[in-house]
């Protein structure tokens, strides 16, 4: 059969390995372009140094390393590894890096980085013999890390794809991209036009120039990174092999090492970002030119020379043989760009992809381009993730070069921006700020964790026994005790949250009932005012999203979203010529949850509009007026306990905050932060999608299959799940548990390992102390077999274990009562 013709543009690490992955799975019409000459073209794979660390903080991009590392290892290019299994080790020279990596070694376990372990200060020196002992704090050490070698890989790779039918054109520069209404139609490189299918933006540091053709903004800046290579030192004299000792990563001073023959390569961190603006690239005009190398400025290194001579007395005195500043690509969340155009079918992005995770996403990107899907899960990498202020050039160029400066730093999860803040606010902010809100950032908003103006309930009458705990220095960073009196008072009275960084999107007109209906997993034609919680599916049947669909009119529905991508996705489904539209109403909209025991008393003040329980059921909606203002009230809770959510439009907000402030003080109101909402929704038994769950898991290993409704003839994943339930194959492997822990101050933050009987059986999702219950509580991934509650694991915390057993869910409320009252 015909496949359909694909053109890859940039014939780099991540060009060459999808090249060779798509044509593995039988589309040979494949055609790579490279403005250079291939494999070394000039881009920035044809200078990495191709130091190789998997373990990252992130569970794709480790997965996606350690695909790179297995298919390198490999593979050969004419006599030669494409890999160099040296191992890899990062140093600690502060107790506070040595403190990390035990956190590092953690993500290690989790994600299965076999052989990953801890060094004592001496066996770290062991390794690295050359290293001045008295600055070691200890080392972390992956014997599966080492040195990819970028152009033979590519020459390989390429090779395999030729092999199968491809062609590889060098010296093509593509100046525009062809069109046809919404599909791509081909490129124009210069030397004459060549007619696609699909098209691939594999460009690197070119990626935006390329995106630009296509009316699409990267979140992407190119920024010079210094290297230089030493001349031989007297240390090494002898040394034939390429390199035998790790690749060694000195983070306390934004440093890298890795050993080339009888000389050593440094790469520096330490120095101003340097951002370059695509006219500042040579062009490849000229035979032998590297477009991506750039005059090295020796002020800069001055440091790394300086540091490296302290931690590595045998390079003090050295001369360097050659050094550059390499050019790579930096995103505003240290992420590659991933996935399809929003808009113009056929066209996909392949960018900001490092040379360590190049294999993975050439496979990942294969996948999702032949089958619709990856098996790795995406969602973090989409090109489609981004608000539209994080396009901005200013914004995007600021948060690169941020993230450039801290690309080794110790970075604290909740830690927030610095720069570019207060960008989005809703209506309540004034009454926020002077409330002493202590503000971190989602999606752009300025959303508080707690309010300096509650610090004094922790001593006032109205503690009556609340549960404090005494984190430790890194779980007690952007923690306060004032976030268990917020918890607290939520649970015995009332209190407003701001949920104005919630995503809402709005689908309407005719026909929008039985799109949706295609489309998510619960029924939605139900009675204008109903509401259901569902999910999206992918076609496998595993989650995309979940969410929370209102039925405002007869054709009107508001969907409480997980972000841009489910507004990607959804418009991505709509039919041709439909007259269904998509719109986020999010920036000219705030939403206000009002929960607590004592929440329907402060409405009934405000209203004469039903607000019992008999008159306002759980799960249903109206529009009233509180007030002089108008409300759309949704009676849900994340919480667990009474309430509603409160929308209305953006003029009105803080007309609505007065409001409910006012009528709610004889009941001891306050406003409480994401700090106590984070923690009564995990007591709750409420699942977060991108941490709880995501695109690897399907409902019922989250407990989630009560949202499937598979008695509705069709929606996208139905059909994967009903085969799955004939076949047998339903059961899943791993579910996801609540674990309770024995410790009162051991407060886990996500991500850390678990064990049982001294083996890694899975890891934490996410975690917050129980102030209800009055325990450290957190989610987390296990097997089946030790999923039934009681059963004693032990969770992997900065190089202790901390024990923990299965706790039955949820953990506050079991029946359900207090949010149906």
């Amino acid at each position: 059969m015909a496949t359909p013709s694909v053109i890859i543009i940039g014939g780099g690490v991540v060009g060459a390995a999808l090249a060779d992955e798509i044509t593995a799975r039988g589309w040979s019409n494949v055609t790579v372009v490279d403005a250079g000459t291939l494999p070394a073209a000039g881009g920035s794979s044809s200078h990495a140094p191709g130091v190789v660390f998997q373990t990252n903080g992130t569970k794709v991009m480790t997965e996606l390393a350690k695909y790179t590392v297995e298919k390198l290892s490999a593979l050969s290019w004419e006599g030669e590894p494409c890999y160099l299994k040296v191992g890899g080790l990062e140093i600690a020279t502060t107790p506070e890096r040595a403190a990390e990596l035990t956190r590092r070694h953690g993500y290690a376990q989790a994600w299965g980085v076999e052989g990953a372990r801890l060094l004592t200060p001496k066996e770290t020196v062991a390794m690295w013999d050359l290293l001045d002992e008295q600055y070691i704090h200890g080392g972390l050490y992956v014997p599966s890390d080492g040195i990819a070698k970028s152009v033979r890989a590519i020459a390989a790779q390429l090779d395999r794809a030729v092999s199968r039918g491809a062609t590889v054109l060098s010296r093509h520069e593509v100046l525009g991209v062809t069109t046809e209404g919404n599909r791509v139609t081909g490129v124009d490189p210069d030397q004459g036009h060549l007619s696609a299918d699909i098209v691939v933006c594999c460009a690197g540091i070119w990626g935006p120039t390329i995106a630009a053709m296509v009316g699409q903004r990267l979140a992407l800046t190119p920024l010079a990174h210094q290297l230089a290579w030493t001349d031989p030192i007297p240390a090494l004299a002898g040394q034939t092999a390429e390199a035998t000792r790790p690749v060694l990563r000195h983070q306390d001073a934004a440093l890298y090492f890795r050993e080339n023959g009888d000389g050593l390569g440094i790469g520096s961190y330490r120095h101003r970002p340097m951002p370059v603006g695509a006219d500042e690239l040579s062009h490849w005009s000229t035979e032998g030119t590297m477009p991506s190398v750039l005059p090295f400025t020796p002020d800069d290194f001055e440091v790394a020379l300086t540091e490296s001579a302290r931690l590595i007395p045998a390079t003090a005195g050295a001369t360097l043989a050659d050094a550059i500043n390499g050019v790579f690509s930096f995103t505003i969340d240290n992420l590659p760009l991933l996935g399809p155009h929003a808009t113009l079918e056929g066209f996909w992005f392949a960018e900001a992809v490092w040379v360590t995770h190049s294999a993975g996403v050439g496979r990942a990107m294969a996948e999702w381009i032949i089958d619709g899907q990856s098996s790795f899960n995406l969602s973090a990498c989409d090109i489609n993730r981004f608000e539209n202020y994080q396009l901005s050039p200013q914004f995007v160029e600021a948060t690169d070069s941020q993230n450039f400066v801290e690309v080794y730093d110790i970075i604290h999860p909740l830690q927030p921006r610095e720069h570019s803040r207060a960008l989005r606010t809703s209506p309540f902010y004034p009454r926020q700020q002077a409330l002493g809100a202590v503000f971190l950032e989602a999606s752009g908003w300025e959303r508080p964790q707690w309010y300096a103006a509650n610090d004094a309930l922790v001593t006032s009458e109205r503690n009556t026994g609340w549960n404090i705990p005494e984190p430790d220095a890194w779980a007690s960073k952007f923690w306060s005790s004032t976030i268990a009196a917020e918890a607290a008072i939520t649970r015995t009275d009332v209190a407003l949250y701001d949920m104005t960084a919630l995503k809402r999107l709005e689908v309407s007109g005719p026909g929008a009932t039985e799109f949706l209906q295609g489309i998510v997993t619960a029924n939605i034609a139900r009675a204008i005012g109903s509401v259901s919680y569902c999910l999206m599916l992918g076609e496998n049947g595993s989650i995309h999203s979940d969410v929370t669909i209102a039925r405002l009119a007869e054709e009107c529905y508001q969907v409480g979203a997980n972000g841009a991508i489910d507004l990607d996705w959804l418009r991505r489904r709509l039919p041709a010529g439909t007259a269904v539209q998509v719109r986020d109403t999010t920036p000219g909209t705030c939403c206000i949850g009002i929960w607590g025991p004592k929440a329907r008393l402060v409405m009934e003040a405000l209203t004469d509009t039903d607000f019992s329980h008999e008159g306002f059921k759980y799960f249903t909606s109206k529009t009233a007026y509180l007030g002089l203002v108008e409300v759309t009230a949704m009676r849900l809770s994340y919480v667990g306990e009474l309430g509603w959510e409160l929308y209305c439009t953006a003029d009105q907000g803080l007309q609505l905050w007065d409001t409910l402030m006012a009528a709610g003080a004889e009941h001891g109101i306050i406003a409480a932060g994401r700090g106590a909402f984070n923690a009564l929704r995990i007591e709750k038994g409420y699942r977060s999608f991108g941490s709880d769950m995501t695109n690897d898991h399907f409902p019922a290993q989250v407990g989630l299959d009560f949202a499937v409704r598979m008695a509705k003839p069709e929606f996208i994943g139905r059909a994967a799940l009903a085969s799955a339930a004939e076949t047998g194959t339903a059961e899943p492997e791993q579910v996801l548990c609540l674990l309770i822990s024995a410790e009162p101050n051991d407060i886990m933050l996500g991500s850390e390992p678990v064990f049982h009987d001294d083996t890694v059986v899975g890891y934490v999702t996410s975690a917050a102390y129980g102030y209800t219950v009055g325990a450290p509580l957190c989610y987390a991934w296990l097997p089946v077999a030790l999923s039934t509650p009681g059963t004693t694991v032990e969770i992997g915390y900065f190089g202790r274990r901390i024990p923990a057993a299965v706790g039955v869910e949820p953990a506050f409320d079991p029946q359900g009562a207090k949010i149906r009252c």
